[in-house]
């Protein structure tokens, strides 16, 4: 077997690039946790602290320094601690539309006092806002969801980790283990950037596509290590391990690549034409399915080579 990609001799060098990767979000994180009221490593939506947010259809653009003055006069109204969003609207889905305003603020009542002082400070700073969408999620009910997203991230690694245990032996299964937790890291990391620097929020539907690139994260690394354990019993004595692991990843490099490019494409298309409302859902599986073929191949497929080096150099290491 001939291999012309040498993944094995640069191993260093992709954990380098995953420790680069990673990084910046970890930090994100944690400077999130400290700064944001919640204390959560994330800026949550409504969904999981409990609120009401109101969303505005205006007929006119939203600058940045415009949605500071409106922020700006909420809170001079009396309106607590809003939280302000441009939604940009596609062309195809109004003609008349060009974006969307959504304020999120405390719980309150559909048509009280509340509501109908923010609908007047929009209606003072913009043509003729239209009130498009009203939603209210309890403070209580918020927790209960936060709680059950938890339970259901974790219940889903869980049976993850158990699978792989017993699929593969201890190595292979611990670095597929690190892969998934490598992905999901990056994932969450990024989306506390666009926290930070975008006010993105999360909410169920990020959870979900979190689940969905854990699972694709951990089929691209089984078909690899499907390969890799298959040209073992045939070429073990014939080539070393890191010629194994190298020859099994090119053979299964054009299947991966061409499998996350065209879920990309279609992605992709669904975050540009799609609606506003998924657009954040799709680009966590954008994030997930690139940086999920990334790990498979460059990622838990060095871990697994240089623990097999190491077990090489102790077992010779006993022998001398």
């Amino acid at each position: 077997m001939k291999f012309k990609l040498d993944i094995v001799k640069y191993r260093f060098l992709f954990l380098l690039l995953s420790a680069i990767l990673l990084l910046p979000g970890i930090v994100a994180m944690i400077y999130s946790t400290v700064t944001y009221p919640t204390h959560t490593p994330l800026k949550v939506g409504i969904d999981y602290t409990g609120g009401t947010t109101l969303q505005y259809g205006l007929k006119e653009s939203i600058t940045n320094d415009k949605l500071a003055d409106v922020r700006a006069k909420l809170e001079q109204g009396g309106i607590e601690n809003p939280y302000l969003q441009i939604i940009n609207v596609n062309s195809q889905e109004s003609t008349d539309l060009k974006a969307i305003l959504s304020i999120r603020t405390k719980f309150i009542d559909e048509g009280s006092a509340d509501q109908n002082n923010i609908t007047n400070i929009v209606g003072q700073e913009f043509q003729s806002p239209e009130l498009v969408q009203v939603s209210s999620v309890g403070p209580t009910m918020g927790s209960e969801l936060f709680k059950n997203s938890l339970i259901a991230l974790s219940l889903a690694l869980l049976g993850i980790i158990a699978y792989l245990t017993f699929r593969f032996q201890f190595d292979y299964a611990l670095a597929a283990i690190l892969g998934l937790l490598h992905d999901a890291l990056f994932v969450i990391g990024m989306f506390s950037i666009f926290g930070l620097l975008y006010d993105v929020q999360i909410d169920g539907l990020f959870v979900t596509a979190l689940l969905t690139v854990i699972g694709f994260s951990v089929h691209d690394t089984i078909v690899v290590f499907d390969r890799v354990r298959e040209n073992l019993k045939y070429y073990s004595k014939k080539m070393t391990f890191s010629e194994i692991m190298n020859s099994s990843i090119q053979q299964t490099l054009a299947r991966s690549i061409n499998t996350s490019l065209t879920t990309l494409i279609t992605l992709t298309a669904l975050y540009f034409f799609g609606g506003v409302t998924t657009k954040d859902f799709v680009l966590a599986m954008i994030l997930g399915i690139a940086i999920g073929t990334y790990s498979s191949i460059f990622f838990c497929s060095v871990l697994v080579d240089i623990w097999e080096d190491k077990k090489k150099s102790t077992k010779t290491a006993a022998a001398a």
